[in-house]
């Protein structure tokens, strides 16, 4: 199974996911906006990451863009559903790095088939992190 990063703001929500992420067999950390993520990240790597879009401190789109260009092979899923623009925005998080898109409210049958597809798609773990550090970072 992975190690999964959740980054939101919403404590019931990152709460909820994290404890269906658990069940299902995955090691889950949390953050409660990008800026710590970003951090925890860089302190213990996941195989993947989930964030918001829209937190305080740090948001979700200037997260992707930091993870993707310090760690280009860390697939991302951006989720959002605050903003009146939420289809254009997360198209935009793709262009920035997100491999797959979610626009609350989602099941949690979606996310989960979400990561199954980005984990499909990863080397057999080794125990290393699929993030490795973009040259020069």
């Amino acid at each position: 199974m992975a190690r999964i990063l959740i980054i939101d703001d919403d404590d019931t929500l990152r709460g909820i996911i994290a404890k269906s992420l658990t069940h299902a067999g995955h090691t889950v950390t949390q953050a409660n906006n990008g800026r710590k993520g970003v951090a925890q990240f860089k302190a213990s790597p996941t195989d993947l990451v989930v964030t918001d879009l829209v937190m305080p401190e740090q948001e979700g789109m200037e997260t992707i863009k930091i993870l993707h260009r310090d760690f280009p092979n860390l697939p991302v899923i951006a989720m959002s559903g605050g903003l009146d623009g939420s289809p254009l925005y997360l198209d935009l998080t793709r262009r920035l790095g997100a491999r797959i898109t979610l626009t609350k409210p989602f099941t949690l049958q979606q996310l989960k088939a979400a990561i199954d597809e980005i984990l499909a798609t990863l080397p057999p773990s080794t125990g290393e992190t699929p993030a490795s550090p973009a040259p020069g970072a």
